[in-house]
């Protein structure tokens, strides 16, 4: 799935950052939404897929979806609860 074929409201670069800052980054972001609204995350961490997939089951957040460009840059979207 292309970032073309998801619409976000918000986007947080954490590239270059490690475990855990893409998590609080994106943590910090989903307060500033409303309920429904949608948050894309681009990250470098090669943990992050699964860290978010965590992120999403413990906060109640939707994890939308997630995307690998083969290059190490990891695209996440979470819908706010």
């Amino acid at each position: 799935m292309s970032d073309g074929d998801l619409s976000f409201d918000l986007e947080v670069d954490a590239k270059g950052l490690k475990c855990p800052l893409p998590i609080l980054r994106a943590k910090k972001a989903l307060a500033t939404l409303t309920s429904g609204q949608v948050l894309k995350v681009i990250a470098t961490d090669t943990s992050s897929t699964r860290d978010f997939q965590a992120f999403a089951k413990q906060t109640g957040n939707a994890l939308l979806a997630q995307t690998d460009n083969g290059e190490g840059v990891y695209t996440h979207f979470l819908k706010r609860r």
